[in-house]
């Protein structure tokens, strides 16, 4: 007896069903436990410090000519003159860095009994350069016989080659403080570091370069060069480590 073409599709259909059921359940029991709920890992973030010092080796100086005068066109000659004169000087010994930082032209008065007369004019020209530290005293004494008349400023500061080499090392010794930092924590704990996840440099900080003490000074000829001494500059540096456990 043949059966309807409707009956035998259904029979087919239902015979296929529990075996679709079957294999749902069947792959769901296969997920392993690592996908269905992701492991989190456990870290530490320390940041440790370093510091360097490298000698300076080097002088930065503002150097000023200073005159006064009757007209405004009297002062203005006069300090050219002698600023040429300075900047020829520097030039031949062959500074770092030299450029005018200030020129200035202003006028001068007397005041009395709330009066105030016009006296005249005073001008100026500030330059700066970089020396060797060893050669700064003979040639602010030099300076001054060609006309030089006041420093407005003097600071000590290491070669540039000398600075990345201490930025290096500040940057090992911070790295290493971070790492023990890390361990002293987790040794207490009962834990034990393990992989380094993340690295963040924080940079390594060269402050400015070292003042003299004192503020502007008036330069007067000297019988022997001028005593200049420099010292030691500072060097910081950051490191940021994040550590498993």
């Amino acid at each position: 007896m043949k059966l309807p073409i409707l009956a035998a599709q259904k029979l087919v259909w239902r015979s296929w069903k529990p075996l679709t059921i079957t294999f749902g359940i069947m792959s769901l029991s296969l997920i392993p436990p690592a996908i269905a709920q992701e492991k989190l890992t456990r870290t530490l973030t320390v940041s440790g410090r370093g510091t360097e010092f490298v000698q300076t080796t080097l002088t930065q100086v503002r150097l000023g000519v200073e005159a006064q005068g009757k007209t405004a066109n009297e002062v203005q000659q006069v300090v050219a003159q002698r600023s040429n004169a300075v900047v020829n000087l520097l030039r031949s010994r062959k500074v770092e860095k030299l450029e005018t930082t200030g020129i200035n032209l202003n006028p001068t008065y007397r005041y009395d009994n709330g009066n105030q007369t016009l006296t005249g004019y005073s001008a100026s020209n500030i330059v700066s350069f970089r020396v060797e530290t060893s050669k700064a005293g003979a040639l602010l004494d030099d300076a001054v016989k060609v006309g030089a008349t006041r420093v407005d400023g003097v600071s000590f500061v290491a070669t540039e080659g000398a600075i990345a080499g201490a930025q290096k090392i500040a940057l090992k010794e911070a790295t290493q403080d971070a790492q023990a930092q890390a361990d002293a924590v987790l040794g207490v704990l009962n834990l034990t570091r393990k992989d380094i996840v993340g690295i963040q440099i924080n940079g390594a900080v060269t402050p400015p370069p070292r003042p003299l003490s004192g503020d502007r000074m008036e330069l007067k000829a000297a019988a022997s060069p001028s005593p200049v001494i420099g010292g030691e500059q500072e060097i910081e540096a950051s490191v940021t480590l994040q550590i498993s456990y």
